[in-house]
């Protein structure tokens, strides 16, 4: 498991450090939580983290690529993203629609005030990590 103060990637780790404190310290969380869940998702042995539009982005061989932010114009917010190409989503929706909020089909969206609910947003990641091998299993059978 990678530990939270770990950032290998220098460009990943100058976004971090630009955040205000209080973002960082939400978003160093929601990063934790994509590596543990990379950690304990069978074949996610190599999770890559780096920097897509400008925002922390985690990749595996396997998976969809999950970003998070915080934006000015919206301080009191931050989110996961998902690419909305996907049914992440909307799977996302039918399993957790009345404990998360979402930005139509790409984001899941938190207050800063917000209690996380771990289990249910790593499990969400999770699908995340493994979307393209789930994908793959569901047209084969």
């Amino acid at each position: 498991m990678i530990k939270m103060s770990e950032i290998q990637n220098p460009a990943v780790l100058g976004v971090f450090n630009n955040y205000p404190k209080p973002i960082r310290q939400k978003l160093m969380f929601l990063r934790q939580l994509v590596l543990d869940a990379a950690s304990e998702t069978e074949d996610a042995v190599f999770i890559e983290e780096t920097l897509k539009w400008g925002e922390p982005s985690y990749l595996t061989k396997n998976g969809s690529t999950i970003r998070m932010d915080w934006k000015r114009s919206k301080p009191d917010q931050y989110a996961l993203y998902f690419s909305c190409k996907t049914k992440l989503v909307d799977t996302f929706k039918e399993l957790y629609g009345d404990l998360f909020k979402f930005e139509g089909n790409r984001a899941i969206a938190f207050n800063t005030t917000d209690k996380i609910p771990v289990n249910e947003l790593k499990h969400c990641i999770s699908l995340a990590i493994k979307y393209h091998r789930n994908k793959a299993s569901s047209n084969a059978g």
